[in-house]
């Protein structure tokens, strides 16, 4: 996951060529860092309950085929594919926690 938000923080890098002004490159970059803090707010709530991350990195995946119809299959594969896995890998943990870890009474 942490991966995954380096890599689509690399995408804010372009307001750094658009010749805004300081402030607007600022508020730009912050604007372009959106997604970011969402994935990783995503990822904070998974470490604590891992299918809660499952539903909404799928969910979040969903959210982006959804809202950018018209981008290439690739742009959809970069983006919306690492969130499925993301999310399924999560949902694994879940479901196999009681496997992995069991509790002891």
């Amino acid at each position: 996951t942490v991966l995954f938000a380096v890599f689509i923080s690399l995408f804010a890098f372009d307001v750094f060529a658009s010749g805004y002004s300081f402030w607007e490159t600022v508020l730009a970059l912050l604007i372009h860092l959106i997604p970011t803090g969402i994935v990783l707010l995503i990822l904070l709530i998974a470490w604590r309950w891992e299918w809660v991350g499952a539903v909404l990195f799928i969910g979040l995946g969903l959210l982006y085929l959804l809202g950018t119809p018209n981008q290439h299959w690739s742009a959809h594969l970069l983006i919306a594919g690492p969130l499925f896995v993301l999310g399924t890998l999560f949902l694994a943990n879940w479901w196999y926690k009681s496997k992995l870890h069991p509790q002891t009474a």
